[in-house]
């Protein structure tokens, strides 16, 4: 008998069911349009499930919670949007360094500053990347389903767990507040990754000493003890301005992401193979483009959609394969080309083309299809 069940829910709400599912035991968060409501859900259900949830005075003071609670051995989650987004920053940049693993969900708005609060928008695809100074890895998730809120959120909590490193999820309000049919997955249906624990005498003698891709341990509040900084450190976790010590932890944090890209890499490519117009987009402009993706091949045009849902490590193979064989890649995005700079570094022969829209309403695909009319197919 399955336990499974289906809800009709907004995608905010997947995503707060997600992280229950994934096991998150600790959210530290500060209420912010559009992403307020996987804040609402998680003060309910955490309580009531042997969780503790904190609404914190910023979101400054919201991460930097997560990160704590999460050196305690507790799996956590912040959410925010825009503004919020900016101002945790330099502590996701300490969670790098410190190889902490947290899960930040950045519902994306209009902007800069206040901007748009209910508006949708692809503005942060950048910031997910380079928004915290330092070299740095980074990985980033983007749904494009209420299902997906749901199932990138529970692996958004995986790879965490695994790499020990923060993990961002980027929705944007369309898919944060749309409503859609999803099946819950019974527990145990889908994998869940819990990381490393320290040694039976509990004591974490070099958690930093990496095991082939993660450090060797985290601690568990109360059974072991390390030391945690933000400066560059040695095997210990203790600060060092040894060059050769300095370099090589730069290296491995992001080498350890980046040598496993097969576990961290993750695309859809809708009718890619023989496409000569071929869409890259991502969040709710992939629905409006995998749409006139259908319109052009009912008129006889070869069109097809390459859609990252890991973004951030850039499926730039893959992407550059499909390029390679299409006359235009056209980029449908909520910005004023973020992800067209991105195509323009993988493609070298082919016309990209861009389609922007920056004024707060959806990125339907009639907008796609008119700004391509003009093209020779």
């Amino acid at each position: 008998m399955t336990s499974s069940k289906f809800e009709f829910i907004q995608g905010n709400i997947a995503c707060a069911k997600g992280a229950a599912y994934a096991g998150c035991s600790f959210f530290g968060g500060y209420p912010i349009t559009p992403s307020t409501e996987i804040a609402e859900y998680m003060s309910e259900w955490l309580p009531q499930n042997g969780g503790k949830f904190i609404q914190m005075e910023d979101e400054i003071a919201s991460i930097g919670s997560i990160i704590g609670a999460a050196l305690t051995g507790e799996k956590t989650m912040t959410s925010t949007s825009g503004p919020g987004f900016s101002l945790m920053q330099e502590l996701i940049g300490y969670a790098c360094i410190a190889e902490v693993p947290i899960v930040v969900v950045n519902i994306m708005r209009g902007g800069p500053s206040t901007g748009l609060p209910t508006s949708p928008a692809q503005s942060d695809l950048l910031q997910a990347k380079w928004g915290t100074h330092g070299d740095h890895p980074t990985i980033a998730l983007v749904p494009n389903s209420v299902e997906e809120m749901f199932t990138e959120t529970v692996r958004a909590f995986n790879l965490a767990e695994y790499f020990r490193t923060p993990v961002i999820i980027l929705g944007d309000e369309i898919i944060g507040h749309m409503r859609e049919r999803i099946r819950i997955p019974d527990q145990g249906e889908l994998e869940i990754i819990n990381r490393t624990v320290p040694d039976s005498d509990g004591v974490c003698k070099l958690p930093y000493a990496s095991n082939g891709h993660t450090p060797a341990c985290l601690p568990n509040f109360g059974k072991s003890r390390f030391h945690v900084t933000g400066l560059n450190h040695d095997d210990s976790g203790f600060p060092t301005m040894d060059p050769e010590i300095v370099a090589r932890e730069n290296e491995r944090i992001i080498k350890k992401v980046y040598s496993q890209r097969k576990l961290v890499d993750k695309f859809e490519a809708i009718q890619c193979e023989d496409a000569k117009i071929l869409m890259l987009a991502v969040g709710s402009a992939a629905r409006a483009a995998e749409e006139a993706v259908t319109v052009l091949r009912e008129k006889g045009v070869k069109a097809g959609l390459f859609r990252p849902i890991t973004l951030w490590p850039f499926p730039k193979e893959e992407f550059s394969k499909f390029a390679l064989n299409a006359d235009y890649v056209v980029v449908p995005e909520m910005n004023l080309g973020q992800l067209k700079n991105v195509a323009e570094r993988f493609t070298k022969r082919t016309k990209i083309v861009p389609v922007n829209l920056v004024n707060g309403e959806p990125l339907g695909p009639e907008s796609i299809l008119s700004a391509i009319s003009h093209l020779n197919i």
